[in-house]
């Protein structure tokens, strides 16, 4: 649908009477402006739908409020959960004035990471994949008050279900702790939930798909195949959508938070990615697990960057719940092959066009569009710099004595100390004009408004450790 004819006659064969224009904030929440389809104008679609830029946290000043939304002709899709038809676009922000992307547009700043490559001479294209962890509950209660401050959350596949008093009869099956992992129906209470899912979004256009259920209670794994950098964000974009509104018509509430479950692992985003040119892979090769140098490179570029790159790919002070260095999650900053404990996996691969790079310590809540523009460019300063990641480290990093972990470094171990570092830590995301300067400040004020907001709410944690002082 790149043409703009076509999607006229589209409006009018399917009978559309909304057209969704669709953009990413900062923070990665999918936002959308709707125009009423028999009223669209060709003029909309050539050069953008003005928006009040100064409404979307961290873009405009209210003094230069003016933004443009671009829309990608070719993303177009129909939303299956809309009451009326409706055209879904998504939408690239643009300046009024010349059309150019907007600095600060997610969106815009992925695009500008593909061209960069292509420019490069490094690579002509990299193809990623990814696996998406996300939640299911059947009742979220969260109360926040001056005096008050509560969450609740309710699933028949929580260990605290066992006595709960059902309609028709609690039946008692339900994941082993921690053995749940691909576990099997009647267990597994949601496979049919994951079915729906990737059924919707097989319609949608998704291909390469798998489910399956999670180590945690209640929570679930999809698996989206190989595409470009901008597409895969989309497609993390629309399986959120589709993931909860499928949840949502069963009666239950998705969330893609790491770690909502304090005694359960929380959820991941592993992210994987490999570079080609005429045809060719570039990672593999004749080093370690067959790899070629330009990957050796590109992971020790991420390794180097990896605590600044934290600050968005685990974007939520609640990603740091997750990554605690006694919660068996990829925290130690080392290499290895087919190793999960890693947080940079090699996994198996038995034909060069198969050999990749895994992250594995990003977590759902990252803006897609920043979180893989920046680990893109921290593995081309890793090339750029001819950097090498050191020693692989094939053991279970888990079980480490204390005095083997000396001298290996880490995630970050709270947002603001992510914040830190990439305040310290981020020219390579500069190069090109890539993720310019003002992006990556109004990224930072963004995060510390969040930050800010939560330091001044007492938890439950503190009235259990310091109420009776």
């Amino acid at each position: 649908m790149a043409d703009v004819d076509q999607l006229f006659e589209r409006i009018e064969s399917e009978g559309i009477r909304s057209v969704d224009l669709r953009f990413t904030d900062l923070a990665g929440r999918w936002r959308h402006t709707t125009v009423d389809g028999p009223s669209l104008e060709q003029h909309q679609l050539d050069h953008g739908l003005l928006i009040d830029g100064s409404a979307i946290p961290g873009w405009r000043d209210v003094s230069e409020a003016d933004l443009l939304l671009k829309p990608d002709l070719a993303s177009a899709f129909s939303d299956p959960f809309a009451a009326q038809p409706t055209l879904c676009l998504f939408c690239d922000g643009a300046e009024p004035a010349t059309g150019m992307g907007y600095e600060r547009d997610p969106r815009s700043t992925a695009r500008r990471a593909e061209a960069y490559l292509g420019e490069s001479g490094i690579a002509e294209t990299c193809r990623l994949s990814a696996e998406l962890g996300f939640f299911l509950f059947d009742d979220v209660r969260v109360e926040i008050g001056a005096s008050r401050a509560s969450y609740a959350l309710e699933s028949s596949e929580a260990r605290t279900a066992g006595g709960a008093v059902y309609a028709g009869g609690n039946s008692g099956h339900r994941p082993v702790p921690a053995a749940a992992q691909a576990c099997l129906p009647p267990a597994d209470h949601h496979s049919d939930i994951r079915a729906e899912i990737t059924t919707t979004l097989q319609g949608l256009g998704l291909s390469e798909l798998r489910h399956e259920h999670g180590p945690a209670a209640s929570q679930h794994r999809l698996s989206i195949g190989k595409s470009g950098l901008v597409e895969l964000a989309d497609r993390l974009q629309l399986t959120k959508y589709v993931t909860h509104q499928v949840a949502a018509s069963y009666g239950k509430s998705a969330s893609f938070m790491a770690k909502p479950i304090a005694d359960e692992p929380g959820a991941p985003l592993y992210l994987a990615q490999s570079f080609w040119s005429r045809g060719k892979p570039l990672f593999a090769g004749q080093g370690y697990a067959d790899l070629s140098s330009l990957c050796l490179q590109f992971t020790a570029g991420i390794l180097a960057h990896a605590v600044a790159l934290n600050a968005f790919t685990n974007p939520t002070t609640n990603s740091y719940r997750r990554l605690q260095p006694t919660q068996d999650e990829p925290t130690l900053l080392t290499f290895a092959a087919h190793n999960r404990s890693a947080a940079v996996r090699i996994p198996y691969a038995d034909r060069p066009d198969r050999k990749r790079v895994e992250l594995r310590f990003a977590d759902p809540g990252a803006n897609p569009y920043l979180a893989l523009t920046a680990v893109l460019m921290a593995g081309l300063d890793g090339i750029a710099r001819k950097l090498e990641p050191g020693d692989a480290m094939d053991r279970n990093l888990y079980d480490l004595r204390p005095e083997e972990l000396e001298g290996i470094p880490s995630t970050a171990r709270s947002l603001d100390a992510a914040l830190d570092a990439l305040e310290a830590d981020h020219d390579f995301l500069l190069r090109g004009d890539v993720m310019p300067s003002e992006l990556v400040e109004a990224y930072v004020a963004v995060k510390r408004g969040e930050l800010d907001y939560l330091a001044r709410l007492p938890t439950p944690g503190e009235f259990q450790l310091y109420y009776g002082l």
